[in-house]
């Protein structure tokens, strides 16, 4: 049984000793693990555990992870490692149908089929808790290395509150910086032109839903992806807004950006701070917002690092080594 204090964000959980022995683990592992996901401070007294923390929600969540687990003892059920660790991985389950208001003239029902093993979820307690900034936050900043996840989990966090109904669109945006290489150069007109700066925001998307349903998406504008220049002017409820590859926007645009957010919406802005295809007199609007930023209330800073890159075990190393070789000049 639990107890809620509302006023001090404390929380009672009320149980044999024995049983919390069993909860807390074999060197208090479950425990430790339970620590390094959420920030919150569990102790036991006699027969009670007592959960505190600055953030309620962390604390009910911190609540709940440990009356399952209390629960489980009590049914007698053995608890594993890996039950542990599937309790506090979050995760998005996008094998449900999202349809589109059914008062738009374009409006059918869209099933998203192909789904990576039917969810996706946190590999790192990092990315664990960039999956929770967003969740708690209107606007999110994260910057990482390359292969941490910033844009693949943001874009399938994206997709979950469309099929939950908290937003109705995803607008996908990148600025079109050329890394070494000049717009010019390429065939086509201007759209063809920033289209392989956008690739990697549609290959996110292809990942988790089939291609059909991609293409039904942005053809009835449920989905958008966007040059960054494209969005001056516009404003966006009720929508989820990533902007992705953002070291390489400079402060006004980071500004113009930002000031797009309308009533109901929701931003995410991913970067990789080492990774800046700018002039090199030209300050990065990522590094300035999240400094700007950081400490008002609703916006959540997240800083990732080569311990959550999940890619090929290489680019952890390669990652690593060139770090090295930075801090060493």
């Amino acid at each position: 049984m639990a107890t809620i204090d509302t006023s001090e964000n404390l929380v009672t959980i009320t149980a044999s000793i024995e049983r919390i022995r069993q909860v807390f683990g074999p060197q208090d592992t479950h425990l430790r693990a339970l620590l390094k996901s959420i920030p919150v401070n569990v102790v036991s007294v006699e027969d009670q555990i007592r959960i505190t923390g600055e953030n309620a929600t962390d604390v009910s969540k911190a609540k709940d992870v440990l009356q399952t687990l209390c629960d489980k003892v009590k049914n007698r059920q053995e608890i594993t490692t890996k039950e542990v660790t599937r309790l506090l991985e979050p995760s998005i389950v996008l094998d449900e149908p999202v349809e589109i208001n059914s008062q738009d003239s374009k409006s059918e029902r869209l099933i998203p089929r192909k789904q990576v093993a039917g969810k996706i979820t946190a590999k790192t307690s990092g990315q664990a808790r960039y999956m929770h900034a967003i969740a708690e936050n209107d606007l999110v900043f994260c910057s990482g290395p390359a292969g941490s996840g910033k844009t693949y989990l943001a874009v399938a966090m994206a997709l979950e509150a469309l099929r939950s109904e908290r937003v109705r669109k995803i607008v996908l945006v990148r600025p079109a910086v050329e890394a070494g290489e000049r717009l010019g150069f390429l065939p086509g007109d201007m759209l063809a032109k920033v289209n392989p700066f956008l690739r990697p925001l549609l290959d996110a998307l292809r990942d988790m839903l089939d291609f059909d349903t991609v293409q039904k998406y942005i053809e009835h504008d449920v989905i958008e992806i966007v040059p960054l220049a494209f969005m001056r002017g516009r404003t966006l409820n009720d929508t989820f807004m990533i902007l992705d590859e953002a070291q390489n926007t400079t402060i006004t645009q980071m500004k113009m950006f930002l000031t797009r957010m309308g009533t109901e919406s929701k931003i995410v802005v991913t970067g990789d701070e080492t990774q800046n295809d700018l002039p090199a007199n030209v300050q990065s609007g990522l590094s300035d917002a999240m400094r700007r930023l950081g400490r008002i209330t609703g916006i959540s800073n997240v800083k990732l690092d080569g311990r959550d890159i999940v890619r090929h075990r290489l680019v952890r190393e390669i990652v690593d080594a060139y770090d090295s070789l930075t801090h060493n000049k």
